[in-house]
């Protein structure tokens, strides 16, 4: 048998300019982290885990722009119908576009109810402010990127997003050192340089956007009656993607929300220690991309021989990846934390809690799987449920931090992942002993 086979290579043909790409991401939050991580006060750092816990509270709560967009344009893509391939771009680009001037707009009593919510130092809170200001200036520009991000990703043409990434967050990356360190603008210039360079990816992404419509034969009179049709379904499928994100975004903000409860020096140890986390996440999520991507191709073609191939490698590639990120964790953790921070209680704090950062990997790996197949058949309403037990499952695990302390955090954070994945592969597993993956859905 090969070591790579036939299924193995064009599931990494996606999934490898999705990895380096998504890198770049969790890049970006070690650079913030490291750059304000040694300013003299972990007021900063504390600081800005807040701002982008509520950052990515608000913006990921609306992550079913995205999902959404990928599932029905892989599913039209895989049908080869043209007009639902321009509906895919346009409706939710257009609900992107309005919900970011939105969030633009009424950002004030949005920062307000964030920070009462989140409560804690009030010397955190005012550079959590002073972040949120001018970091959701970018709404629009941050939601659409996630319209472009999943269109471009259902089509298959994976340099497009890959560029989109890469070019996106280095110019945040230079910006963020020069903007904090060169300037001495602190968490502003941080939030500065995230809003900069999300309105250039955006750009860049529409121009990429046309030249894939050109390809595809898309005409400018299609387009103009794309916002049309479908729009039910689409909705609908929002809605419990939209659910399902919210759920999400309560368990992870749950961390951050508990961790400054538990004092200034735990919310930034956490901060740091979700690098190790987010960095994970996003590397093996270029595996649940490509899954998306021929999990939608597969089910607009109803073509049920793929989509077990595409599984299979991708349970072997992306498992095998998992445990390479536990085994860097366990031998190398403490020396990346050295790299983030430069304060000695800040390093052992995060040090005492490295060992979960060996095991989620080898959890979670599952459940981005999983949501891959199923972003890709655009079922919505089940992910939606499966996240409902997983969410019931964290609540419930987090009556142990009273005893458990910081290490209660992490285990319910555990628990979420493992129930995530848990109930998806039941549900996976049901539908394809019945013959049902295919049913119960209309074609794009």
């Amino acid at each position: 048998m090969p070591l790579l086979t036939a299924s193995d290579k064009a599931l990494w043909r996606l999934a490898l300019p999705m990895i380096f790409s998504n890198i770049t991401v969790p890049l970006l939050g070690l650079v913030d982290t490291a750059v304000v991580g040694h300013l003299d006060s972990a007021v900063y750092l504390g600081g800005v885990a807040i701002g982008a816990t509520a950052t990515s509270f608000l913006f990921m709560l609306l992550l079913f722009l995205r999902m959404s967009t990928t599932g029905l344009t892989a599913q039209a893509y895989g049908a080869k119908n043209a007009p639902a391939l321009a509906r895919a771009l346009v409706q939710p680009l257009l609900l992107a576009l309005g919900a970011g001037v939105l969030i633009t707009l009424l950002r004030v009593p949005l920062i307000d109810l964030a920070l009462h919510i989140t409560g804690g130092s009030a010397a955190v809170l005012e550079q959590a402010r002073r972040f949120l200001d001018i970091r959701w200036l970018s709404a629009p520009a941050s939601l659409g990127n996630l319209v472009l991000l999943g269109w471009l990703l259902g089509v298959q043409y994976a340099r497009a997003p890959v560029i989109l990434l890469v070019v996106g967050n280095v110019l945040n990356i230079v910006l963020d050192v020069w903007l904090v360190m060169g300037l001495g603008m602190n968490v502003q210039g941080a939030a500065l340089a995230t809003v900069v360079a999300e309105y250039a990816t955006f750009a860049l992404g529409l121009l990429m956007a046309r030249r894939v419509l050109l390809m595809r034969g898309i005409t400018l009179a299609v387009l103009k009656k794309a916002w049309r049709g479908g729009l039910g379904r689409l909705l609908a499928l929002n809605r419990d993607i939209m659910l399902r994100s919210l759920l999400l975004q309560l368990c992870f903000g749950s961390i951050t929300v508990f961790g400054a409860r538990l004092g200034a020096e735990t919310v930034a140890a956490n901060a740091v220690l979700m690098m190790f986390l987010t960095f994970t996440a996003y590397a093996l999520d270029g595996f649940a991309y490509a899954v998306e991507a021929h999990s939608g191709h597969a089910y607009g073609a109803r073509d049920d021989t793929q989509l077990k191939l595409i599984w299979h490698a991708a349970c072997r590639q992306a498992g095998l990846v998992a445990l390479v990120f536990s085994a860097v964790y366990a031998l190398a953790g403490e020396s990346i934390i050295a790299l983030l921070t430069s304060l000695p209680a800040l390093q052992n704090m995060a040090g005492h809690y490295l060992i979960w950062q060996v095991i989620l990997p080898v959890v979670g790996v599952w459940c981005y799987l999983l949501d891959g197949m199923f972003v890709g058949a655009t079922r919505g309403a089940e992910m939606r449920n499966s996240m409902a037990v997983a969410a019931g499952g964290f609540a419930l695990t987090l009556l142990t931090v009273p005893t458990l302390g910081n290490h209660g955090l992490w285990l319910s954070l555990t628990v979420f992942l493992a129930l995530r994945g848990l109930t998806l592969a039941w549900v996976w597993r049901r539908h394809w002993r019945n013959g049902t993956w295919f049913s119960g859905i209309g074609h794009p």
